[in-house]
């Protein structure tokens, strides 16, 4: 697991390891499906959790897992902090309830405090005392999360009033995504503390990619640039599957090191707009191909886009987002194997 690790952050750093990394993105929507267990069990019993993660590292000893051994509630734990409502399901992550969509309401509010606020302390906690048996594995976490301004944003007053600030009351939007990006940095700053070594974070907000290249100049970007200067020296990955080539050239000045995206935006294109800027995280569908092709048809996916973005290394084979429910175990091997045979 640590070689691979290793060659996911050369890659990520725009090197060129002897062999591309398979990186992939999961959490709760496909692992307690893959265990067969109820998604309640997968976030009430840590012993599960411990069980479902570890497990992986067996099955998959090529797959590095991003962020690997990742507490999270779905989407919940950010909007949690600032009274979101949420809604429990047995065979999916939480739905969040959006608490107030007038945005005037939100005009000065608080930063959240990760040590109490929402589901952020159970987290907190969580990762303590899970790491310290890790340890004992010869394991460690080296990866955290949060979700992204915008996204925290959208379940905090519903993503049309939030597109329709932006228009209308753009000086209140962006006291409002200021105050979740201190918090996104505070949260961040938190669950890194908890760990021992750890090296890298991932932001995850899809709907940065909805804005126009005026606004997210205007508005959007010095948020996400200020969360990610502020971990510089960590691996940081950046999560957007909406498609928004329109945006690429900008979001490559953000200052984070891997990008993933949608995978209905050609790789080839992708890196030839982004340039040598950030690594690629990509790029084959996640849905149409990882949950409903054959194991045949995504490594011959697979093999397509490390053709067209591996020479010159910075280069990461995955899904073009996370790993969605369903998924079987085979397509993920097929990955595996495209890596193993492709010429590039």
């Amino acid at each position: 697991m640590s070689d691979r690790w290793d060659d996911f952050k050369k890659a990520a750093k725009l090197g060129e390891p002897e062999r591309v990394p398979v990186a992939l993105i999961v959490d709760s929507p496909w692992l307690p499906g893959y265990a067969r267990i109820d998604t309640r069990d997968y976030f009430l019993f840590p012993d599960q959790w411990l069980k479902i993660n570890m497990g992986l590292l067996e099955r998959f000893p090529d797959v590095v897992w991003i962020p690997g051994f990742w507490v999270e509630y779905g989407m919940a734990a950010e909007p949690s902090a600032f009274g979101a409502k949420l809604h429990v399901h047995r065979d999916r992550p939480p739905s969040i309830e959006p608490v107030v969509d007038d945005i005037n309401h939100w005009v000065g509010i608080k930063p959240a405090d990760p040590q109490e606020d929402g589901l952020m302390p159970f987290v907190l906690r969580l990762y303590e005392v899970m790491e310290k048996k890790l340890q004992a594995e010869g394991l460690n976490i080296k990866m955290v999360c949060s979700r992204g301004p915008m996204t925290v944003a959208s379940w905090l007053f519903g993503v049309t009033p939030l597109m329709m600030g932006l228009v209308e009351q753009p000086e209140v939007i962006d006291g409002i995504l200021d105050t979740i990006t201190t918090t996104i940095i505070r949260w961040l700053h938190a669950q890194l503390d908890t760990l021992s070594a750890p090296e890298g974070i991932m932001v995850l907000d899809d709907l940065v990619g909805m804005v126009s290249p005026r606004t997210y100049e205007k508005q959007i970007h010095k948020h996400l640039r200020r969360i990610f200067d502020e971990f510089d020296g960590l691996v940081r990955v950046y999560h957007n599957d909406t498609p928004c080539k329109h945006l690429l050239e900008k979001l490559a000045e953000a200052n984070f090191d891997v990008f993933n995206f949608s995978h209905e935006v050609d790789i080839a294109e992708v890196k030839a707009k982004m340039g040598h800027r950030v690594a690629l995280m990509g790029n084959v569908a996640p849905l149409g191909l990882g949950v409903r092709g054959t194991p045949e048809q995504v490594k011959a996916k697979a093999i397509e886009c490390l053709e067209k973005a591996a020479p010159g290394g910075g280069m990461i084979l995955s899904f073009g987002g996370g790993v969605s429910m369903e998924t079987p175990p085979e397509n993920i091997d097929a990955l595996v194997e495209a890596v193993a045979t492709a010429k590039y």
